[in-house]
C-alpha cells in the first residue's frame, strides 16, 4: 500500500551549527498523513557544553517556533547523536520509534550522545528490530553507516518513494557517491527524492546524473597535467 498523493513533507530548521567554517543548518522533518502527524528527528533545545564546544548551536527549538507540539502522535529517531534527539523531552509519553541497536548503543557507548537527553524523565521508546510499517506506506529502514543503528523513514508515494535519511548522508557527495550500505540503499531505492537533515534542499537522482555529466564533460576539457 502507498500513502499517495495524501501526504507530505515539511522540513523545519531547528538549529544551525557551525562546522569547518560553515554553517550547518540541523531540519527535522514533518509528515502529515491521513492517519497521523510523525515527526521525524527532534533536534535541540538546548546548548550542552559538549555540544557547544563542538559546534557552538544557534538553536531555534519546535518551543519556540510557535509549533503545536500536541499534533505530533509519533516520533523517529533516524539515530540518536545529540542534535537529533535532543527535543525527545518536549514529548513524553509519544511512541518514539528507533531501531534497537541504536537505543542499546546510545545508552551503553561512551561519548556516543548525551544520555540525559535520550533517557529524559516520561520517554516511551518503541525499539524496532529491522524493517517496520509505520502508517499505510510509511517504513522503517535499517540504514548502517553513520551509526550501526541508524534508519530510513521510507514513503511510497506511487511513483519513486521519498526518503528522509537524517546524517546516512551528511551531504549531496555522499548519495552521489555512494560508500555506506545505509547509503547504497538509497540509491537502491531509486527515490524521487532524498531529504537529509543538514542541507537546506532534497537530494535527487536527475540532479546528480546532471552534475555528473558536467564533471566528465570538464574532465574531457582539461588538459593533462
Amino acid at each position: 500500500m502507498n500513502a499517495g498523493s495524501a501526504v507530505t513533507v515539511t522540513p523545519i530548521v531547528v538549529a544551525e551549527l557551525h562546522v569547518e567554517g560553515e554553517v550547518m543548518p540541523v531540519r527535522v522533518h514533518v509528515i502529515d498523513h491521513p492517519d497521523g502527524r510523525v515527526l521525524v528527528d527532534t533536534g535541540m533545545t538546548e546548548r550542552h557544553p559538549a555540544v557547544v564546544a563542538a559546534f557552538d548551536p544557534r538553536l531555534y527549538p519546535l518551543s519556540e517556533q510557535g509549533f503545536d507540539l500536541s499534533g505530533i502522535d509519533i516520533i523517529v529517531n533516524t539515530h540518536l547523536h545529540a542534535d537529533h534527539c535532543g527535543g525527545n523531552h518536549l514529548f513524553p509519553g509519544r511512541p518514539i520509534y528507533v531501531q534497537r541497536r541504536e537505543l542499546d548503543d546510545a545508552r551503553n557507548e561512551d561519548d556516543y550522545t548525551i544520555r540525559d537527553w535520550v533517557d529524559a524523565p516520561g520517554l516511551q521508546y518503541v525499539p524496532v528490530d529491522g524493517e517496520l510499517e509505520l502508517l499505510p506506506g510509511i517504513r522503517l529502514v535499517p540504514a548502517p553507516g553513520h551509526t550501526p543503528g541508524s534508519q530510513l523513514v521510507v514513503i511510497e508515494t506511487g511513483r519513486r518513494p521519498l526518503v528522509i535519511c537524517g546524517d546516512t548522508a551528511v551531504w549531496f557527495g555522499e548519495l552521489d557517491e555512494p560508500r555506506t550500505e545505509g547509503q547504497r540503499l538509497i540509491r537502491e531505492l531509486e527515490p524521487e527524492e532524498v531529504w537529509l537533515a543538514h542541507v537546506r534542499e532534497p537530494w535527487r537522482p536527475d540532479a546528480a546524473d546532471a552534475r555528473d555529466s558536467t564533471d566528465a564533460q570538464a574532465g574531457q576539457g582539461s588538459s593533462p597535467s
